[in-house]
C-alpha cells in the first residue's frame, strides 16, 4: 500500500532577507525557516536540514529495528541522532548517523553489520543517494 505524506512552506520576501514557515499535513508541527538559520545557524529556527535529518533519524531507526526483529533479536531501544550538513552554493553535504541500542543475543559485530545495512538500505538513505552518509558510531549496550 502506497501512503503519501505531505508538507507545506510558505516564504516572504526575498531569500537573505526573507522568512517562512513550514508546516507538517499532520498537524503535528509548523516551524519558522529563514535563510540565516539555514546557511548560518541560528538557535531556536528549524532549517529544511534539520526536518532532513528528523526523517533520515526517524527511517533509520525503523529500518534497523526491523532488521533485528526479524533476526529474531528484536531491540529494547534504539537511539539515533542524525546530523546533515548544508553549505550554501553547494547544498546538502552529508548525513552523520550515531546509534546506540539496547538488543539482546548479538555481539557488537554482528550489530555493527546489521546498523551498515541499515544506513545502505533505509528509505530516506537511499532517497539521499546523491549525498555522502556515514555511520559514525554504532553502539551495543549490554
Amino acid at each position: 500500500m502506497e501512503v503519501s505524506s505531505k508538507a507545506k512552506a510558505e516564504w516572504y520576501s526575498g531569500l537573505t532577507t526573507g522568512q517562512g514557515k513550514a508546516h507538517l499535513e499532520s498537524g503535528n508541527g509548523s516551524f519558522d525557516v529563514n535563510w540565516k538559520a539555514r546557511s548560518e545557524g541560528e538557535a531556536g529556527v528549524t532549517t529544511p536540514e534539520e526536518l532532513l535529518a528528523a526523517a533520515h533519524a526517524s527511517c533509520y531507526s525503523m529500518a534497523l529495528s526491523f532488521a533485528l526483529e526479524q533476526n529474531g533479536t528484536p531491540p529494547h531501544w534504539v537511539k539515533v541522532d542524525a546530523e546533515v550538513k548544508f553549505e550554501a552554493g553547494v547544498g546538502v553535504k552529508s548525513s552523520m548517523l550515531t546509534v546506540h541500542a539496547k538488543v539482546d543475543g548479538i555481539d557488537q559485530l554482528e550489530f555493527s553489520r546489521f546498523a551498515e545495512d541499515a544506513k545502505e538500505n533505509c528509505p530516506v538513505s537511499k532517497a539521499l543517494a546523491g549525498v555522502d552518509i556515514s555511520l559514525e558510531s554504532a553502539t551495543l549496550v549490554a
